[in-house]
This record gives structure tokens, C-alpha cells and sequence, in this order.
């Protein structure tokens, strides 16, 4: 059993002693439940339907419902008549009261150690009466162990075994004490680690913890997944075993890749089983289109290998992990949506399903997808793609990726990306020019590079703008022609030309090109005014000297021609799309 699994039972036995008596009888299990709280919730169910129930703390990591005490011959015959009427599992048997810890059922009441009479056929009785005097409600009662002497906690100590001890320490680093290796090994970063929590949890600072400690321990860390409900659920449509937290997700409907599990209850968690038949390159894909998907949020770390991916992204809202493999020709992986803040129980959860998580045979039926008046360019498999906050154009400057475009583009943003999802950062700004550079974060070749034309063009001579009108619904750069109708702004401004075109939003940052395919300039944002409206046709951009300029103090060097050419429409169409590219802001 995994170390993470074993985090579901509690791994110390709290003995409890029976008269001689009591040797001589067993009982028989019917439950074993991982949580105080699901064995109260059963052990009432039982006792309605049967006489003599009790609840022990079983040790090594359950609570025990059992019916008892019987002599052994006894218990074996109601043992098979309740297991032919079906009022208990099959699988219920015999054991004896040798390794029983606290009792936790009835309340109140004792247990008889003596072997019971066996209950007529009617078994149904009612629920034992609580007896309320000096008693905390049943919620709050926890298994106690008896305190130990410093001496007598080493001696426990000393019984546990490497995984038990592993236990200890992964729930001390869930509780914030402890950040050394799982190992088992208690060193002196362990023993600094128990001695922070007993100090922090009122207990005298031993750095050995008691018995009773490590069950106070081990319960607060297991506390956290009540109400989850991890159930252990093998989907053969999409061939996944694997813990899932069925007490807070509802299985929706199977949409390829996906099977998807929307929340319930008061917890907005979402669950996603990725499977589909590949290879590497559309592993690859996927992992590129998963991180386009407004579940999945920016910040945060990615890590990909040839054939394994993670992807976890975090804001204000939501907290998500991602992972999948491919092997054998199949993609399969999980996506756990969690809200964010709830880090105590996102993280006990995540560590149960990394650790349960196992492949079956087959993978998700893409013929299960069923195109209805739902599809969207903007939603995968159902879900809705991330929308930048802002999305507009620029243009290639060299052959390392550097590009230009609008300093309004690219302000106020938490991230920035160009073409087809490139993280980018700002090299380079000039508020007087509204213009920006940015450089990628990694190894960028592209197809072309912008050659500035440094002579002065002629007035009313033909120029196209190339730019994503449209903020990317278009995959290339639509390409928009016009006349230069002025070398000057509407007031003069040497460093502005004015252009006869009507363009978008989205051109702003594009390049502005000659007949020959020279860039003349970059097209800036089209100004609103209170107190002034210009015609639709009228645009703007910054010419090549002011552009040069600033290239310049940013230490890039640039290609620069002075001739003038002519380049057939057609021809300047692939050069534009090989030069411009779609900035957006995140």
C-alpha cells in the first residue's frame, strides 16, 4: 500500500483490555470504515436493523462495526442467516476482541463481554438511547488513547513500521512542519517537526509523540477528506480506475477526450478523465490545447516529456491540476478543477488520485461525439477556451522573434503570448511612441523578418496593412490595402503618416507595407475623441525613422532598404503572413 493510501487509516491500535471472559468469545465484522464520522453515520444503520451492534477502533487503520459478542458456534450460525438474507455483506466474518481499541458504539453504554443469547429471525431493534449526561455530541467524540510516560512513547514508537512512520511525516508536512524527505527515518528534522506540533497543539514538547498524539495527528490530517467521498471507480468507456471524490462530483456526460464530472454540493469542483488514441504529436497537441481552456488557469507550472505531461495553473478562483500519459498508442490523464484557498483538502484529494490512478483496457469513442447547435470556435469538447484580455497585432523584426507592436496591446498585462501561444516579455517601451518590443521566452525562428524602408514614399501611393482584424478567429493575418494619403499627422507630426483605410482594432501593431513588401511603418490605435470624429477611413501609423529609433536604444539590429519595388498582391499576401503575428494579452 502506497504511503499516500495509507493516509485513509489510522495506523496505531489503542489496546483495549477484556476480562478472561471476554477471550472466550468473538464477534462477528460486518464494516470497516476509514473515518470516525462514515462509521457512526453505518453503525446507526445497523442498529436499527439489528440486535447487539457495537463500534471498536480497530487499529492499523479502521473503525469496526460488529455484532457481538457470540460463542464462536453461534456466530457462525446467525452469521449465515444474515448473510443469506442479505442484511449483511457477504464478506462479514469472525473475529475476536483481542486487538479492539476504544469503543466509540453505544454511546455511553458498556459492552458486555459475555456471549449474547442469539436474536429470534426478527432482528430489527431500535437505536440505542444516548445517554446525554456529561456527554459531548456524538460528532465530537474521538478515540482517546491513554497518555504515555516519555519512556513509553519511544516504546510505541518503536513498533511502528517504515510505512507507518512515513505516515507521520506526510501528515506533519500536510500540517505544516515538516518539509524533509518522506523516509521513515526519524532524524532530527523529524524530531524538530514533532516537537513544533506538540508545541503548537498544547502538548508537552517531547519531539517523541505519545500514542495518543500520533492519533491526533493522523485524525486531522484524515479529517479533511469526510464528505469527499473517494470512491474507487473503474470507467470502462474511457479505461480509468481510479479514486474520485464522488461526494462533490456528479458524472455529466462523456464528450471526447473527456468524461466529465460536474460539481455537486457546496464545493465547485469539476473533474475531467482525458482518453483518446494518439501518438507524440498529438500528445503534444493536447497539451497545447488544454492550456487554451478557461478551467486551466495561466499562472503556474507546466512540465512535459516525451511521453508524460503536468499542467497546474492558479488564480483567484480556481485551482487546477493536470496530468496525462501516453502509452501504447493511448493518451489517458486526469483534470481536477478544485476553488482556490482550499488548499487542505485540494491537495489530500489530488494525492489520493495520482496514487490510485491505473489504466484499463480501451480508450474514449470519438464517434461518442455528437455535433449539436452547442459548437463553438471558442469551446473545446464543450469547455470554454480562455479569451485574452486584449488581442492585436505586430510584426517580426529579426530572426530571433523579436517583435513590435502597440505599447496598448500589451499593457496591464499578466501575460503575454504571440502567435500560437509563445510566452513573450517586454523588452522594450516608449509611452511617447505607444510602441513596445517584445522578445520570446524561448528559441523563435520565423519564417520572415520585416525589411524597413527608410526612403520617403510617395503621396497616394499604393500601401497594405497587414494585422488579425478579429482577434485570432482567423488563424492568418488578413491583409487590407489602402492610400497614403499624407507624410504627416492632421497636426503636422512628422513622426505619424496618415492613410485612406478602414481597419480594425485588432490591425493596431500590424506593418505597413509599400507596393515592394518594405515595411513603412506600424499602424497605430484608432483615437476616440469626446469632441472629435474622423471618418472610418482615416488611420494612422508610425513611420520608420521614429521606429529605427527606438529599435535602436533597445540594442536590435534590423534589415533597412531605400528602393522601392513592386511586388504582385499575391506575393506580398504570403510575405505579410509570415511576418505578422497575433499578440494577445492575458
Amino acid at each position: 500500500m502506497s504511503i499516500i493510501r495509507a493516509g485513509l487509516a489510522l495506523v496505531f491500535t489503542l489496546f483495549w483490555t477484556f476480562s478472561a471472559n471476554a477471550q472466550s468469545t468473538v464477534w462477528i465484522q460486518v464494516e470497516a470504515q476509514p473515518t470516525l464520522t462514515s462509521a457512526q453515520e453505518r453503525v446507526r444503520e445497523y442498529s436499527r436493523e439489528h440486535e447487539n451492534v457495537a463500534g471498536f477502533y480497530l487499529g492499523s487503520g479502521w473503525y469496526g462495526i460488529l455484532l457481538g459478542p457470540y460463542t464462536r458456534s453461534d456466530a457462525e450460525t446467525l452469521r449465515r442467516r444474515l448473510r443469506r438474507n442479505s442484511t449483511i455483506p457477504n464478506d462479514s466474518y469472525i473475529v475476536t476482541a483481542r486487538n479492539f481499541g476504544q469503543q466509540y458504539w453505544p454511546i455511553g453504554v458498556g459492552v458486555s463481554t459475555t456471549a449474547q443469547p442469539l436474536p429470534g429471525e426478527n432482528t430489527a431493534r431500535a437505536e440505542p438511547e444516548i445517554q446525554t449526561t456529561q456527554q459531548e455530541p456524538i460528532e465530537d467524540i474521538a478515540p482517546q488513547a491513554p497518555d504515555e510516560t516519555l519512556r513509553e512513547a519511544r516504546t510505541s514508537e518503536r513498533a511502528l513500521n517504515r510505512d507507518e512512520k512515513k505516515l507521520l511525516q506526510v501528515a506533519m508536512e500536510w500540517a505544516g512542519f515538516y518539509s524533509a524527505a518522506i523516509d521513515g527515518s526519524f532524524g532530527r528534522g523529524t524530531r524538530n517537526a514533532m516537537q513544533a506540533w506538540q508545541e503548537a497543539n498544547n502538548h508537552t514538547a517531547t519531539g517523541v509523540l505519545t500514542t495518543a498524539q500520533r492519533v491526533e495527528l493522523i485524525g486531522a490530517y484524515n479529517a479533511v477528506l469526510d464528505g469527499i467521498g473517494l470512491e474507487q471507480i473503474a470507467d470502462t468507456t474511457t479505461g480509468i480506475n481510479m479514486l474520485m471524490p464522488m461526494g462533490v462530483v456528479d458524472f455529466a456526460h462523456y464528450e471526447p477526450p473527456f468524461a466529465r464530472y460536474k460539481p455537486k454540493g457546496d464545493i465547485p469542483a469539476q473533474l475531467l478523465l482525458i482518453s483518446q488514441p494518439g501518438d507524440q504529436d498529438r500528445f503534444f497537441g493536447l497539451y497545447e490545447i488544454l492550456q487554451t481552456l478557461e478551467i486551466i488557469p495561466v499562472d503556474g507550472p507546466r512540465n512535459r516529456s516525451a511521453n508524460r505531461f503536468e499542467i497546474e495553473g492558479q488564480d483567484e478562483t480556481q485551482h487546477t491540476y493536470v496530468f496525462a500519459q501516453l502509452k501504447n498508442g493511448e493518451i489517458k490523464g486526469y483534470a481536477l478543477v478544485w476553488p482556490a484557498g482550499d488548499d487542505a483538502r485540494r491537495i489530500r484529494v489530488l494525492a489520493e488520485m495520482k496514487a490510485s490512478f491505473a489504466t484499463l483496457p480501451g480508450v474514449l469513442d470519438p464517434a461518442l461525439a455528437v455535433p449539436d447547435e452547442t459548437q463553438a470556435v471558442d469551446l473545446v469538447s464543450g469547455l470554454d477556451v480562455r479569451k485574452p484580455q486584449k488581442a492585436h497585432s505586430g510584426f517580426y523584426i529579426d530572426t530571433q522573434g523579436s517583435v513590435v507592436t502597440t505599447l496598448d496591446a500589451v499593457s496591464s498585462c499578466q501575460k503575454i503570448t504571440i502567435g500560437q501561444g509563445y510566452d513573450a516579455n517586454i523588452v522594450h517601451q516608449d509611452e511617447a511612441l505607444g510602441l513596445a518590443v517584445l522578445q520570446p521566452t524561448q528559441a523563435l525562428a520565423p519564417l520572415d523578418a520585416a525589411a524597413f524602408q527608410t526612403a520617403v514614399p510617395r503621396l497616394q501611393s499604393r500601401v497594405a496593412v497587414a494585422g488579425y482584424p478579429y482577434g485570432g478567429v482567423l488563424v492568418s493575418p488578413t491583409l487590407s490595402y489602402g492610400v497614403l494619403a499624407d507624410i504627416r499627422g492632421l497636426n503636422g507630426e512628422d513622426r505619424l503618416k496618415r492613410l485612406t483605410l478602414k481597419a480594425e482594432n485588432g490591425n493596431a501593431g500590424g506593418p505597413v507595407f509599400d507596393d515592394g513588401g518594405a515595411v513603412l511603418g506600424m499602424l497605430l490605435p484608432r483615437e476616440t475623441q469626446e469632441d472629435q470624429v474622423l471618418p472610418p477611413d482615416v488611420a494612422f501609423f508610425l513611420e520608420t525613422e521614429e521606429i529605427l529609433k527606438a529599435l535602436s536604444e533597445a540594442e536590435i539590429t534590423v534589415e533597412t532598404t531605400d528602393q522601392f519595388a513592386f511586388m504582385p498582391p499575391e506575393t506580398l499576401t504570403l510575405q505579410a503572413a509570415d511576418i505578422t503575428v497575433l499578440v494577445r494579452c492575458w
